[in-house]
C-alpha cells in the first residue's frame, strides 16, 4: 500500500505516533551531521586547514553514536508495536538510510584524513577543481534524499538517482584525466594518488544517496528498486499500472 494512503500519524496510540515521528526527527538530525561532514571535510582540504579536518575526524564518533541510537529505538519499536504494513516499511526504511548515512560519515572521514596528507605535503597538485565540483553534487544528492525521506516524496527521489548517473561519468572523467597527468609526471603520482582516493570516496557518497532515494521509493510504493533490472520510472509506471488493472477488475 502506497503510505500516502495509510499515513502512520492516524493511529490511536499517540504515543505510536510519537515515536516514529522522534525516529524520523533523529534520522533527519543525523542526516544534516553527514552532510556537513561532507562540507568541512572538502573545505579542509581546498582551504588547506589541518584544524578542521581533524574536527571532521573527531566528529566521526559522533555519527556512529547516532546510528546506534536510531537502531535501538527501531529495535524497541519493532519489539512492543509490532508494526505492519507502511508502518513496518518506515522502520525497516530509517534502518536502510541510519546504515547509508553512517557510511557516509565514514567517507567524510576518508576525506579528511587524506585531505591532512595533501596538508602535510604542502604541495598543490591537479585534482581540486573536480573535487570541489563532483564535493557539491554529491552533497545536494544527500540533501535531496534527505528532504525526499521527509516529505515521502518519490519524484524528488527519482531525481536524485538519475543524478547518480552524472556524478558516476564526472567521476569516470576525472579519473581519466588524473591517471594521465600521474603517467605523464610521475612526480605528482604520490598527492595525485590522494586526491583520487578523495575522488572515489565523493562518488561513494554519490552511491549511498542514491541508497537513500532507493529507499524513499521502498518507504512510499513498497516498491524494492535495488537490484531492478529496468529504470526506476519503469518499474513504479509498472506497479501504478497493476493497482490500476487491479481497480478495474474490483470495479468490473
Amino acid at each position: 500500500m502506497d503510505i500516502t494512503n495509510d499515513r502512520h500519524s492516524q493511529h490511536i496510540s499517540s504515543q505510536f505516533n510519537q515515536e516514529l515521528e522522534s525516529l524520523k526527527t533523529h534520522l533527519m538530525g543525523m542526516g544534516g551531521l553527514v552532510e556537513r561532514q561532507i562540507q568541512e571535510a572538502v573545505a579542509a582540504l581546498l582551504d588547506n586547514d589541518s584544524r578542521a579536518a581533524e574536527k571532521v575526524r573527531d566528529n566521526d564518533r559522533q555519527v556512529n553514536e547516532m546510528q546506534l541510537r536510531i537502531d535501538d529505538e527501531c529495535t524497541q519499536i519493532l519489539a512492543r508495536r509490532q508494526p505492519a504494513a507502511s508502518d513496518l516499511r518506515l522502520v525497516l526504511a530509517v534502518t536502510r538510510a541510519a546504515s547509508d548515512l553512517e557510511r557516509i560519515g565514514d567517507e567524510a572521514n576518508k576525506i579528511a584524513r587524506n585531505a591532512l596528507t595533501l596538508i602535510e605535503l604542502g604541495e598543490t597538485t591537479r585534482g581540486y577543481t573536480e573535487v570541489r565540483r563532483i564535493a557539491g553534487q554529491v552533497r545536494e544528492m544527500v540533501r535531496q534524499s534527505l528532504t525526499a525521506f521527509a516529505r515521502f516524496d518519490t519524484e524528488l527521489a527519482l531525481g536524485v538517482l538519475e543524478d547518480d548517473e552524472t556524478v558516476d561519468e564526472e567521476y569516470r572523467s576525472a579519473m581519466r584525466s588524473l591517471v594521465t597527468f600521474m603517467m605523464e609526471d610521475p612526480r605528482a603520482i604520490s598527492p595525485v594518488l590522494h586526491v583520487l582516493w578523495i575522488l572515489r570516496a565523493l562518488e561513494r557518497v554519490g552511491d549511498h544517496a542514491n541508497n537513500l532515494a532507493e529507499s524513499v521509493i521502498y518507504l512510499v510504493k513498497g516498491l524494492d528498486i535495488r537490484h531492478a533490472p529496468e529504470h526506476p520510472r519503469a518499474s513504479l509506471s509498472r506497479k501504478r499500472g497493476d493497482r490500476d488493472a487491479d481497480n478495474d477488475t474490483d470495479k468490473a
